[in-house]
């Protein structure tokens, strides 16, 4: 268990935008960040996050809360790990007490298998530098390659030692289940025996943006003509390799600092060009770029160069994943090294400034990159060159901006001297075909549903009362401790004998006027979790005298923490007369606190009363042969209160 002291200096010292950072690249909106979601595949940012509050909010998955709750939703974080990230992150000693073995034992699977990673990974490092087979076959591989000390211990390089079940062995032997060595694929399980996935072979972690180890690659040093030269850990809960780019953790501050992100191919390649100095650079580990990597430098910046070797076959693979990244709307450049060169060899014999300038001045957009490549292989012949214009507007198509996509089309044009309205005609014809599929797609989906069901689904009224309570709420939040002179309206009888609202002012704090008219009219909120926040609130705001938000959330239940972001945020991203589209008319807040306290109350009131009204009529038509004077004389009266309140709200019944 971590100590209260720790976690109170966690919660002191980090900024929650320094740590979103680090995954989501942020813009400044006003006195806010914004970005795009980490959690949903959007295009317009609707992630927010608030420096001030220290809260956060995804609308377009509904998830928000604090900066722990930031890392127990993104990484999959407990709430101790959370804790423990926060620490390593702002260089906090972290007390702890200890844990009994009925608290370990509640770690659930996939917090299992992070153990297991994380003592593999620890292990295979303690391989290569202290034992004499790490040392003269792992170690002498690395540095052969030109890796420094330094480079290997940042990079957790490791090595497997060539026996067939000597890691195994020793997680059981330091109390790790067999269960969850075989579910990381860590050890192949076949009958009655158990043996190392990875014997023999050079260990490269795989880590998450935040550092932890969810599988690895391992690379054979024999001649094994049935061995694959190159490993990776097999799919599991934790890995999943379309989903990781190798090198992220140590790349991302970079790539959102100069953004713009090198993708090459291997492991190798990564590790060179941090090596030289080039740190904003990621890999796809060998696999097929996916959407889902694309998606995950998106979040850091908008503009991707794509390295690879002067082989055809690795050519043709990178303009492949050109087309995707277009697709999510990025901007993308191409890089190819000289003949019989690779981005590790070549980043490996040449300076920092050699390699920055030769990327800078090779770097193409990808439509003369493609053009030059392909014109090579149609040289002369018409009916290539034809193929090669269609499928460089092929490429365009995939452009979601229209802007860009134009200018791409007079580039082409230029390039490879054809009219541009013969261009423009063939990017109409390829996205109409692209448009006419997904209708048809979407044609297929709708009927699917209809099978499903054949009701239609009316659309949701605005709940007023649910709006009010929570506009409370937020009140309570952002000026519970706030004194404020009140112009409390007293029901009283004029000369005439009519019910009349005669004003009465006097000083109370905020959430004392909420309080107390809440209780004088015996008003109880009808949402249960906006039912919890309240009593929770009141008690702490009538305890505290100096209370503060960020400092509220970080001590309550994450359930109650993230309905109170929710509330907190909405306010960022709608502005107050919005609720005039509700019919729920609130002044803006230019007026005094003390007015728009009073303006939610009074519309409260005045929606309850409005309620009851109608109870009592629906009553009376129920029982109209009964005596019902006195109900009558009820709703006329009730009637009469809700003109009073309507015309101090300046409303019209």
């Amino acid at each position: 268990m971590i100590h209260k002291s720790t976690i109170d200096a966690v919660f002191d010292t980090a900024r929650l935008e320094e740590v979103i950072g680090d995954f989501v690249q942020l813009k400044k909106a006003g006195s806010n960040f914004k970005g795009l979601s980490p959690f949903s595949d959007e295009k317009t940012p609707s992630f927010m996050v608030s420096p001030v509050k220290q809260i956060w909010k995804d609308f377009s998955s509904g998830k928000g809360g604090n900066v722990v709750a930031f890392l127990m939703e993104h990484e999959h974080f407990t709430y101790p790990e959370a804790i423990k990230y926060l620490a390593k992150k702002y260089n906090i000693e972290i007390e702890e007490t200890a844990q009994t073995d009925e608290q370990k034992q509640q770690a659930d699977d996939r917090e299992s298998m992070f153990l297991v990673s994380e003592f593999a990974n620890t292990y295979f490092q303690n391989s290569l530098h202290k034992t004499e087979q790490g040392k003269a076959i792992g170690l002498s591989y690395f540095k052969e390659r030109g890796f420094t000390e330094e480079t290997i211990k940042k990079f957790g390089l490791g090595y497997s030692p060539d026996t067939w079940d000597a890691f195994t062995a020793t997680a059981i032997k330091k109390g790790y289940q067999l269960e969850y060595l075989e579910k990381t694929g860590l050890t192949i399980v076949k009958e009655e025996k158990q043996f190392d996935r990875f014997k023999g072979r050079v260990m490269f972690p795989i880590q998450s943006m935040s550092g932890r180890v969810l599988g690895f690659g391992g690379r054979i040093l024999t001649n094994e003509k049935k061995a694959a030269k190159y490993l990776n850990s097999p799919e599991s809960d934790i890995y999943h390799k379309s989903k990781v780019l190798y090198g992220i953790y140590h790349a991302k501050q970079s790539i959102a600092k100069e953004d713009n992100c090198f993708l090459v191919e291997g492991y190798t390649d990564v590790i060179q060009f941090h090596q030289t100095g080039v740190h904003n650079v990621v890999s796809s580990s060998g696999t097929a770029l996916t959407p889902d990597q694309i998606r995950l430098i998106s979040r850091l910046t908008k503009n991707v160069t794509v390295l690879f070797d002067s082989d055809a076959a690795g050519m043709r693979a990178s303009i492949r994943g050109i087309d995707l990244i277009l697709e999510q709307g990025m901007n993308v450049k191409v890089c190819s090294f000289p003949e019989g060169e690779d981005p590790d060899s070549f980043a490996k014999e040449n300076t920092l400034a050699e390699l920055t300038l030769y990327l800078e001045e090779n770097a193409q957009d990808f439509i003369s990159f493609k053009a030059s490549l392909l014109q090579k292989e149609s040289k002369n012949d018409p009916i290539k060159k034809a193929e090669l214009i269609r499928d460089m507007v092929t490429s365009i198509a995939k452009i979601p901006d229209v802007i860009k996509r134009e200018i791409y089309v007079r580039e082409c044009s230029r390039i490879m001297d054809i009219s541009e309205e013969v261009l423009f005609n063939t990017l109409a014809q390829i996205r109409s075909a692209d448009t006419k599929e997904q209708r048809k797609q979407q044609k297929q989906e709708k009927k699917a549903l209809e099978v499903v069901s054949t009701n239609t689904v009316a659309t949701p009224k605005v709940d007023e009362q649910y709006e009010l309570e929570r506009k409370i709420i937020e009140i309570l939040l952002l000026y519970g401790q706030r004194e404020e002179e009140f112009e409390d309206l007293v029901l009283k009888e004029n000369d005439e004998g009519e019910l009349v609202l005669e004003p009465e002012i006097h000083t109370t704090k905020v959430f004392e006027k909420i309080y107390l008219d809440l209780q004088e009219d015996e008003i109880e909120f009808t949402n249960d979790s906006f039912k919890d926040i309240y009593s929770v609130l009141i008690e702490k705001l009538q305890q505290d005298e100096d209370f503060k938000v960020d400092s509220f959330i970080h001590h309550i239940s994450p359930e109650i923490a993230s309905e109170i972001t929710a509330i907190l945020m909405n306010e960022e991203r709608y502005a107050l007369h919005r609720w005039h589209d509700k019919e729920i008319h609130v002044k803006q807040k230019e007026y005094t606190i003390s007015q728009y306290v009073s303006d939610i109350i009074l519309n409260l009131r005045r929606f309850l009363i409005a309620q009851k009204v109608e109870e009592l009529s629906q009553d009376v038509k129920a029982h109209q042969t009964d005596d019902h004077q006195e109900s009558i004389q009820d709703i006329m009266d009730y009637l009469s209160l809700k003109k009073i309140l309507s015309e101090k709200l300046n409303r019209v019944v």
